[in-house]
């Protein structure tokens, strides 16, 4: 098992911990073995070569699939054998690798169908152009509101999804993950297709998510240097093992994860 290298303890209480997770397909083991714990309110990275179990370790946290063996706790509470939106509604939100936007609806209807788990079915009802409940269409649409306009998007509330660029469609992705009102947030490869500059601009955006919505955040980034300036721990995989845990000043030199994943850079 990896012992985490750390110089300090840098959060309060524990919020999610892997309990030696293994996830099988067949005779190909995809996380084997896996454990650490996450506390509140800190920004954890997982990063690791192309198939080193990084996506089926999020499949695991959030429901998606469940593991062969070991445990996953939330605030002490076994989650392992809950499907993913009983998982959603504890409080965990996740984004995707690929974007899962209703590509013909607009930003703002996009936002308020994510926020189905605090709802009724009136409010989906309401989308259709069935009656919905005022009160619950008014506190949703406003909340929708006050989303899109924190990620940049306030001007843009009617027009369709399919009409924004990537980097538009990737924080509307966090708007719909953001309106399940999480308090642990999943993101993966959030900068994928982003240019420096939106790199640069989408890290300060998730320290300004954390703090404002005093979230735990979770991301899977192949960008190094925007995983070593913005998280406060990081855990690295490959092939499925966890090689390395601890802050990135540390994680970086780790000669494991140099010859695994960092090489000479």
């Amino acid at each position: 098992m990896i012992q985490e290298h750390s110089t300090k303890n840098l959060f309060g209480l524990p919020i999610l911990e892997a309990k030696n997770l293994t996830r099988r397909f067949g005779g190909l083991v995809a996380v084997n073995d896996v454990s650490f714990t996450i506390t509140q309110y800190e920004i954890f990275g997982l990063i690791g070569p192309n198939g080193a179990g990084k996506t089926t370790l999020f499949n695991l946290m959030t429901g998606f699939i469940t593991p062969s063996s070991g445990q996953l706790l939330y605030q002490g509470t076994d989650i392992s054998q809950l499907h993913s939106h009983n998982i959603a509604r504890l409080g965990i939100a996740r984004t995707f690798q690929n974007l899962r936007l209703f590509a013909d609806l607009s930003a703002l209807e996009n936002v308020i169908i994510a926020r189905h788990s605090h709802i009724n079915n009136n409010i989906i009802k309401g989308i259709l152009g069935l009656p919905p409940a005022p009160r619950e269409e008014q506190n949703s649409r406003q909340k929708a509101l006050e989303l899109l306009e924190l990620i940049g998007l306030g001007e843009r509330i009617h027009e369709k999804a399919k009409n924004f660029s990537y980097g538009d469609q990737r924080r509307l992705e966090i708007a719909r993950a953001l309106a399940l009102e999480p308090q642990i947030l999943l993101l993966d490869e959030p900068a994928a297709g982003m240019n420096p500059s939106e790199k640069q601009q989408l890290s300060k955006f998730i320290r300004n998510l954390r703090d404002q919505y005093n979230l735990t955040i979770i991301l899977i980034e192949h960008h190094v240097p925007l995983v070593m300036g913005l998280c406060d721990r990081i855990a690295v995989l490959d092939f499925g093992q966890l090689i390395a845990l601890g802050e990135p000043s540390i994680v970086r030199n780790d000669p494991a994860v140099v010859e695994a994943y960092l090489g000479n850079d």
